[in-house]
């Protein structure tokens, strides 16, 4: 579970050495928690964050990405997104945040058909461009994702713990989340995708 009496302010350091506050002082902060670095799924679903980051940021939204892969082979798969990436290898932010791991990650039949997309993308896509996903991912395969919308004051207003490597908020139910708690402190329960 989030923490229940918010999130401490702190400063992490992203894999390109730049500082990321969090929260954010000045806008909501959407901190996401990924699966490895060269996960495909994640691959693609940040894809479709770069792809509408725009409407985020219009919205007042801060993207933060949490991998539990260390900042050199995060480098390699994410170095050219425009987002703020986190190393945590050692997953210190994943047992803050409760964010957890299983074999329904990649058991649970609903994420079979991304999980396939998602090699494919990789595959098709890459053309020599990044290197293929890693055969012994760095901190295993079965990490679970995760979301946060977090305030400025540390409030945590709304979370998703996935079910499955592709259980996550897409862009629309990101902004639809924070439509809701734009002028709020409170959290509102948010319905999971299951509901």
């Amino acid at each position: 579970m989030p923490p229940l009496d918010g999130v401490a302010a702190r400063t992490l350091t992203g894999i390109t050495g730049a500082e990321i506050p969090l929260p954010d002082p000045g806008r909501l902060t959407h901190l996401q928690f990924r699966r490895f670095a060269g996960c495909p799924v994640c691959n693609l679903h940040l894809r479709s964050v770069v792809a509408r980051l725009h409407e985020i940021r219009a919205a007042g939204i801060r993207e933060v990405v949490v991998f539990h892969s260390s900042a050199a082979e995060l480098r390699k798969y994410t170095g050219d997104l425009p987002l703020d990436v986190i190393a945590d290898p050692d997953r210190r932010l994943y047992r803050e945040f409760g964010v957890e791991t299983g074999a329904r990650a990649l058991l649970d039949p609903r994420g079979w058909g991304t999980i396939t997309r998602a090699i494919a993308t990789e595959l098709l896509g890459r053309r020599g461009e990044r290197p293929a996903p890693p055969a012994r991912p760095e901190g295993g395969r079965l990490g679970l994702p995760a979301d946060f919308l977090i305030h400025p004051g540390g409030t945590v207003l709304a979370a998703k713990f996935g079910a499955y490597a592709d259980d996550q908020w897409s862009v629309g139910e990101l902004l639809a989340v924070a439509a809701r708690h734009s002028a709020s402190t409170t959290p509102i329960p948010v319905p999971t995708s299951e509901e």
